[in-house]
């Protein structure tokens, strides 16, 4: 503890206190993050989303997320992960020792699956 001088023996402010981050805070950075990854995300796809468990900080998250078919879908997910831990940890500090990527979806991309779609 250090008194600020002048100050009759007070705590300096940046001592008093600490701060808090909203599970949901993090959720939101880290589903940023995850759609930041996902370069280009098909058009009928929605957002990606994420769920985090804090604990001090540590924050353990989980990513639901969609991606265009077909694709090399293991460097997605990687890519996915680097970026959110990169991302919680530069903008709220904590540390990520577990993102957990989930593929809800794979939605046909190219210039075949427009012709399969139609009705004839």
């Amino acid at each position: 503890m250090t008194a600020v001088p002048g100050t009759s023996g007070r705590i300096a402010a940046a001592e008093r206190g600490e701060t808090r981050i909203a599970d949901r805070v993090v959720a939101k950075i880290a589903a940023q993050a995850a759609k930041e990854a996902v370069d280009e995300q098909p058009e009928e796809a929605v957002a990606p989303r994420a769920t985090v468990t804090v604990h001090r900080d540590t924050a353990r998250v989980r990513v639901s997320l969609e991606l265009g078919y077909p694709c090399d879908i293991g460097r997605r997910c990687g890519g996915v992960r680097r970026r959110v831990v990169e991302r919680v940890r530069a903008l709220a500090g904590m540390d990520v020792p577990e993102v957990i990527v989930q593929v809800e979806r794979l939605h046909p991309t190219g210039a075949g699956t427009a012709a399969r779609g139609r009705v004839r």
